[in-house]
């Protein structure tokens, strides 16, 4: 070992003297041989010790990330039951409309409503999380949504089904609001934009499978076709709740609650050591101090939020506005009536018109592996400007498609080219980072609510381009519905450039702190901020 050693520190050097190195090489190979000879009983089990440290230290490291990544997984099961009601009701309102005969305005309501009622969830959210736990909401999101999956599943009329949805749209609400909550809280810094992104892959997964589900249950006769394929959306819950003996409570939440050993329990499990849970831990308490001090008192939390402070202000702006345009952008529209714009574009078949949604939601899959593997790397504002530009060709390229080349073959291939590209660039961006940087930019004591706000102008936005869809393509024709969206994605650019911060590497105390200086946010599109101590010491 000690001659390997020395020979690579030798080769290092500057190469001219080869004899130089040549006794080097044996000085090192007579200092291996007498060492192993003469001290055999003390050098190797040191040796040993020494490797089977490195060993270990390698092992506890790999457990960590294997643990955070559990808990991400499995509180991100609750996205799954969202993207697979976005994508099984793709191609099950279909045969609800010709099994319960329902108006193309129910249909819309049907469709939208979901993302209306949602906001009931994602109001309540925050106040639930903050008194029972990140985690034990996770689990009343997923027993709320699985009662609403089955009276839909069993609805006898038009008027039960909207029962049903109505507690669907409630657990969703809750589940999109929480989940991205509970793993920044959860996430170590360096790998919280990855982590963070979760729920988005597997909202992107729920979607795929909802429309595998209309295609494979399609050829079923009306009358059961669509109950089966809205109730095969239970079987994710059933694995949420075995994950609920895995994951642990939120270390934020136990600080905020007191319980300080507790949370130094869960972060010895997501750091690598303890100088670091030390430190983590103490930021987090200086935060939690900070949101418990007197002027949090004086006001409720809502109260704050509705009469924000300059640095709270931004914030909304920020973490509201995103999520805004995420869904004004028109992708709900795009996923929830795909078999709509393929009609329109010359595809006749309910068949073809499921195979080809299927191809959307494996290209909406697959794009998202892109922004995770990228986020921690390049950063949030990068993958935003590629998302959003990318978003706005594409949607003015199938504007452009629908308008003056329906119903060709040609113009088929095209349309379903763009509505591809316009997912995957959502995917790549926009999808997954607007939930990141809204869990990440607000004070510890705001953070379930204002991220609840954020939710809410997420799923109305997405309420009301849904519950708009039939009426504006009938008004304005399809392909001029897609200019709209394009030019309101041509806007999303612009606040990306000035309201969107890079929040990368930071710790959620640190980008805290950060928006108490306004004039930092944007600088060439880049965040400057100072060591997170300064900036505890100026409050």
């Amino acid at each position: 070992m000690f001659g390997k050693l020395i020979n690579s520190i030798g080769v290092q050097e500057n190469g001219n003297d080869s004899n130089k190195y040549e006794r080097i090489e044996t000085y090192a190979a007579e200092e291996e041989i007498m060492l192993s000879d003469n001290n055999n009983n003390k050098l190797q089990p040191k040796m040993a010790k020494d490797e089977d440290d490195i060993v270990n230290v390698k092992n506890i490291r790999d457990d960590m990330r294997k643990y955070v990544v559990a808990c991400a997984i499995f509180a991100s099961l609750n996205s799954v039951l969202l993207g697979y009601d976005v994508g099984v009701m793709s191609g099950a309102i279909i045969f609800i409309q010709q099994d319960l005969k329902i108006t193309e305005t129910q249909q819309e309501i049907l469709v939208g409503i979901l993302s209306i009622l949602s906001l009931l969830g994602s109001l309540a959210g925050g106040k639930i999380s903050d008194t029972i736990g990140r985690k034990w909401t996770i689990a009343l999101a997923c027993i709320v949504f699985q009662s609403g999956a089955a009276i839909m599943a069993l609805a006898p009329s038009y008027q039960i089904l909207m029962i049903g949805r109505l507690l669907a749209g409630i657990g969703i609400g809750f589940g999109i609001m929480i989940a991205p909550v509970y793993i920044a809280d959860i996430s170590p810094s360096i790998a919280r934009g990855s982590l963070t992104s979760f729920p988005e892959i597997f909202i992107n997964l729920g979607i795929l499978l909802g429309y595998i589900s209309n295609y494979v249950f399609s050829g079923l006769p009306v009358h059961s076709n669509w109950r089966i394929m809205l109730g095969v959306g239970i079987a994710p819950s059933v694995f949420l709740g075995f994950a609920l003996f895995i994951i642990p409570e939120s270390p934020r939440w136990l600080v905020m609650q007191n319980r300080i050993e507790e949370a130094r329990t869960v972060l010895l499990k997501t750091y690598d050591n303890t100088k670091e849970v030390d430190e983590r831990l103490a930021e987090i308490q200086m935060a939690a101090r900070i949101a418990n001090a007197d002027k949090y008192k004086e006001k409720a939390v809502w109260l704050k939020i509705l009469n924000p402070s300059p640095a709270i202000k931004r914030m909304l702006i920020t973490g509201c506005g995103i999520q805004c345009f995420q869904q004004i952008s028109g992708i709900d529209a795009t996923v929830y009536y795909s078999p709509t714009i393929f009609k329109d574009a010359g595809i006749k078949g309910n068949i073809e018109l499921l195979a080809a949604t299927v191809a959307v939601g494996f290209t909406k899959k697959m794009f998202i592996f892109v922004a995770l593997f990228l986020i921690d790397k390049l950063g949030r504002k990068p993958l935003l400007y590629i998302s959003t530009i990318g978003m706005t060709i594409s949607l003015f390229c199938l504007s452009f498609t629908l308008t003056f080349l329906g119903d060709q073959r040609f113009g088929i291939g095209l349309a379903i080219l763009f509505v591809c590209s316009n997912v995957a660039f959502f995917s790549v961006g926009i999808g997954p980072i607007c939930w990141v940087v809204s869990s990440e930019i607000f004070p510890l004591r705001l953070r379930a609510q204002a991220s609840g706000l954020g939710a809410v102008g997420s799923r109305v936005s997405s309420g009301v381009i849904c519950m708009s869809f039939l009426t504006l393509s009938r008004a304005i024709t399809v392909g001029g519905t897609f200019f709209l969206f394009s030019v309101i994605s041509a806007l999303s650019v612009v606040f990306v450039h000035t309201c969107v911060p890079e929040t990368k590497g930071k710790s959620l105390e640190q980008i805290e702190m950060l928006f108490q200086k306004g004039s930092e946010l944007q600088v060439g599109g880049e965040i400057e901020m100072g060591d997170a101590e300064c900036l505890v010491q100026r409050q």
